[in-house]
């Protein structure tokens, strides 16, 4: 082994040949190093020491020649130079990146390009991927709420790492994106086709009768094809907007901390084109239609207020009513009404404060402040909401009696007989259940929210109080959600409008009009004036100049 040591740094040749009778490397003896071509060489250079003070070299070996192994040692100096003397931090920042390429066997990277990253306080490691970026951005949002936190995670979990995580950050652009998104909608076809076959197979399985060995035999088939299909899956939305949304706030992040360009590639990557649920009536002849095609109109469907009015008339008396009356007309979210706070209830003042909801992941139920900032609100009530309240109140006095020392005080106003917290996804089902019960058409839990708001719209509610109802972050919102409804308002404001001009009544107004056409008609049959005259008029009119 030969080794040159040059201003910062140093090369050096080595073989590996060994010698035959000890089987021990020649090292600097073998007799074959006279011969320049011998070997290969390697490079070493001094880095700064890292930030626990420990010592540390950038290690390169395998070069043909001295001229290769120099050629990169001068890169080496040249990058560990671009710092100024009196720039400890920079130093580092350089070290540490060498340090990188030296362990990870990278190439270095371009002079000119590390220069501009250090001088703009960027990231000096341009290789991250998308997938290491994004398990560090995750793991920095400190005030992520739990639904927010887990939308995320699955966003990342199921499409972003499969799809771009070995994609270098600085490199990701468009294309990359456009082949994600279209490869997600080409799995939701692949879904739904699974999906049909399998609810075929179920379908097929229900209509064969239990008796005969035929049927038997045939049903047991079926049961092991079905074990073998995929099971039901939800298919991606399809606009998909919500993992481009996280992919946006992601790469902004970068952006903000100059780890990449001022390129953010999520903003300009072209959508499918997607149209948001509108809100529904259920009007006689859609609850018709429903009736005899099984189909709703719309995903979102809302009652009108007899129908809703027959659901609380059909829960009465149930020890939850007053939670159904809350969503009915308040209209909290389905979290929200599991899990408001005796401390947040004031009869005095009628109102409730939303400020905790109970957020359901996977199945277990989880504690959590409100969606949104805007989420946290105070709601008004009704006195006979607030008799319900105190109704509510003494019959969880009892129950806390009958329990005794099994009895479990959470605080809060609607809970289990044992005090214990709702379920969020058993009230969903319950809700289900009642409906039924109630001989009403089907609508979500969450469309019972929807069919507050349409009745405070038409009740004539002004739509920023309704926005600060539903702890909407925004008015938009609210406008974009209940567009229809507000298309309704909108032409009977139209109606109201004219009823306010004064009008004769409709069997006057067709006498006057009626008089009004007759010596027009009149005058249009008569002949021309046949005088000498060169006035043009009919008879009639000549007469009676």
């Amino acid at each position: 082994m030969t080794s040159t040591t040059t201003s910062g740094g140093t090369t050096t040749r080595r073989c590996s040949c060994r010698n035959p009778e000890t089987g021990k490397n020649y090292g600097k003896s073998c007799p074959k190093l006279a011969n320049r071509r011998h070997g290969t060489w390697a490079i070493r250079h001094e880095l700064a020491n890292r930030s626990d003070g420990t010592r540390r070299e950038f290690r390169r070996s395998g070069f043909e020649s001295s001229a290769e192994a120099t050629k990169e040692l001068n890169k080496v100096r040249a990058l560990l130079a671009i710092p100024e003397e009196d720039d400890p931090a920079g130093h580092l920042a350089i070290s540490d990146m060498l340090e990188t390429c030296s362990t990870g066997k990278e190439p270095l990277p371009d002079y000119d390009e590390t220069r501009r990253r250090l001088a703009a306080g960027q990231a000096l490691n341009p290789r991250m991927s998308v997938s290491e970026w994004l398990d560090l951005w995750l793991g920095g949002k400190k005030r992520l709420r739990v639904g927010g936190q887990k939308r995320y995670e699955s966003d990342i979990r199921v499409h972003l790492k499969p799809h771009l995580g070995e994609v270098r950050l600085d490199k990701l652009n468009v294309p990359h994106l456009d082949r994600m998104f279209d490869a997600i909608n080409e799995a939701n076809i692949e879904i739904q086709e699974q999906n049909a076959q399998r609810r075929a197979a179920l379908d097929e399985l229900k209509a064969i009768p239990w008796k005969g060995a035929e049927n038997r035999a045939r049903r047991k088939w079926l049961k092991a094809a079905i074990d073998q299909m995929p099971p039901f899956r939800r298919v991606t939305s399809v606009n998909t907007k919500h993992i481009r949304a996280t992919l946006r706030a992601a790469l902004n992040t970068a952006i903000a901390q100059r780890i990449i360009p001022n390129y953010n590639a999520a903003e300009h990557v072209e959508m499918k084109p997607g149209t948001k649920s509108k809100a529904l009536v259920w009007t006689e002849e859609r609850v018709a239609h429903w009736l005899a095609t099984g189909e709703k109109p719309s995903p979102v469907m809302v009652w009108t207020p007899e129908q809703t009015g027959q659901l609380l008339d059909h829960v009465e008396g149930d020890r939850l009513d007053a939670m159904w009356r809350l969503v009915a007309f308040r209209g909290l979210r389905r979290g929200e009404g599991c899990s408001p706070r005796w401390m947040d209830f004031s009869k005095r003042m009628r109102s409730l404060e939303i400020a905790t909801q109970l957020v359901q992941d996977g199945w277990e139920v989880l504690k959590g402040l409100p969606k949104t900032n805007s989420g946290i609100r105070s709601v008004a009530l009704d006195e006979e909401t607030v008799d319900g309240l105190e109704r509510r109140k003494l019959l969880q006095q009892e129950e806390k009696r009958k329990w005794g020392d099994a009895w479990k005080d959470t605080g809060r106003i609607f809970t289990e007989e044992d005090g214990s917290l709702l379920h969020p996804g058993k009230i969903s089902d319950l809700f289900e259940r009642l409906v039924v019960e109630a001989g009403l058409p089907p609508i979500r839990l969450h469309d019972l929210r929807h069919g507050a708001a349409t009745l405070m719209l038409v009740a004539g509610v002004d739509i920023k109080v309704v926005s600060e109802t539903l702890g909407h972050s925004d008015s938009r919102i609210t406008r974009d959600i209940y567009q229809s409804v507000l298309d309704d308002l909108a032409r009977a404001a139209a109606e109201a409008v004219v009823k306010l001009v004064p009008r004769a009544p409709r069997a006057i107004r067709s006498v006057i009009e009626q008089r009004a056409a007759r010596p027009a008609l009149a005058i249009a049959a008569s002949p021309r004036c046949t005088c000498e005259c060169t006035c043009g008029a009919a008879d009639g009119e000549a007469l009676m100049a």
